[in-house]
């Protein structure tokens, strides 16, 4: 019996010393993936900002801008895109909503983000595009891959339409998480005039036609939690300018927009408390889980070993226990 019971635990052992690696390397991966049904909304906001008069055409000092960021997940498209694409994928359909300090809207962009459900990788497909036109992504895009390495990404700009390298500038405490830092900067871009603008009966072709251009420029900075990838903080350094044409009568230029943009106090609280929660998730199957089979599966072999040595006995040392002494006789 105790050598049947060795043999259990020594397979026992074999099955999760196997399992422990299995789980990193090979379910992990798989079993990782941002949902398809996803929504999430963030809100940021500059204060003492600079924005564009549109009934003047001038710049003027105001308390706020307000913008309200969303995401909402398209759980058709994704699964009609599976089927060409033969890999899990995400749509997101983005919308960033810019509103005064009166409540009037200054903009909005709505863009479509289809990416790989696991790796965050682009993937290109019809319906790809930033405020209607159609784009083609390089790099990642509002969420960093899971088990964020320390090194620079690829990063896509949704006001430039250009992929340009976001840096890591090194690891931070925030709120109680370690977080990487990213850091990109896009110099001044000549960029598309947004398709709705806050005058009724402007539109992009009518200040196109005046030869008025619009320029942008921002340094947008990140703080990411690497094992989920997820963004707790973010801010951008932001600037937009019209520059040229008759709209502007004889200046040169005008700023449009220009404010140190940053995350709204509550959204910062719920994105960390969201973010503590999926990263224990991610701990379990990359270190609690893999490392406690391991663990489980040398105790048992351990203990299978234990239990083979005691059923061996020496044979000697057995037959001289069993052995009854002979009796002599005269």
């Amino acid at each position: 019996m105790r050598r049947k019971a060795g043999l259990v635990l020594l397979a026992l052992a074999v099955f999760f010393a196997a399992l422990s690696p299995l789980l990193r390397w090979y379910a992990f991966p798989r079993l990782a993936k941002v949902p398809a049904n996803q929504y999430q909304d963030m809100v940021l906001e500059a204060k003492d900002a600079t924005l564009l008069d549109y009934a003047t055409m001038r710049a003027k000092k105001v308390s706020k801008v307000t913008i309200v960021q969303t995401l909402k997940g398209d759980v058709e498209a994704s699964e009609r895109i599976e089927e060409s694409a033969g890999r899990d994928v995400v749509v997101w359909d983005g919308l960033s909503y810019v509103v005064g300090p009166d409540g009037e809207m200054v903009s909005k962009i709505p863009e479509r983000y289809i990416f790989d459900a696991h790796t965050q990788d682009p993937v290109h497909a019809t319906g790809e595009m930033v405020d209607g036109d159609p784009v083609r992504r390089r790099g990642i895009e509002f969420k960093w891959p899971f088990l964020t390495e320390k090194r620079d990404y690829e990063y896509f700009d949704a006001q430039a339409r250009v992929t340009a390298p976001i840096h890591y500038k090194g690891t931070q405490h925030f709120r109680g998480l370690e977080v990487y830092y990213f850091e990109q900067t896009i110099p001044w871009t000549k960029v598309r005039i947004p398709k709705t603008l806050p005058v009724e009966g402007l539109t992009p072709e009518a200040v196109a036609g005046t030869g008025t251009t619009r320029w942008y420029t921002t340094v947008r900075k990140f703080w990411v939690e690497p094992l989920t990838g997820a963004p707790v903080y973010g801010e951008e350094l932001h600037r937009e300018e019209l520059r040229g044409g008759t709209l502007l009568g004889d200046r040169d230029k005008v700023t449009a927009f220009a404010g140190h943009v940053k995350m709204r106090e509550d959204y910062i609280d719920h994105t960390v408390d969201l973010v503590k929660s999926n990263r224990t998730l991610v701990l379990l199957m990359t270190s609690y889980l893999p490392w406690g089979f391991l663990a489980l599966g040398l105790s048992l072999l351990t203990l299978s070993l234990y239990l083979e040595a005691r059923g061996r006995r020496p044979a000697g040392r057995a037959a001289t226990e069993t052995e009854e002494p002979s009796t002599v006789s005269a």
